[in-house]
């Protein structure tokens, strides 16, 4: 279900092709860390996060799965 989150950051994005989904466990919990460009990583996560809590809570609806999300750069 990585490809539905990278597909919506794709979206939001103006450097595309450098988007990476890292997908790994912490702690027993999954975690979905989104690789963005530098100049890109203010895009997605938003003033005051907005951007990223809506990619986050599109993505829970769209999966049905409960993940930590992160943007790393």
């Amino acid at each position: 279900m990585k490809a539905v989150l990278e597909q919506i950051v794709k979206m939001v994005v103006k450097n595309s092709e450098d988007v990476t989904i890292m997908e790994f466990e912490e702690g027993g919990a999954r975690v979905l860390e989104i690789v963005v460009h530098s100049d890109d990583v203010g895009q997605v996560i938003g003033k005051d996060g907005r951007t990223i809590h809506a990619i986050t809570r599109l993505y829970k609806s769209l999966t049905g799965e409960d993940a930590t999300i992160r943007v790393v750069r």
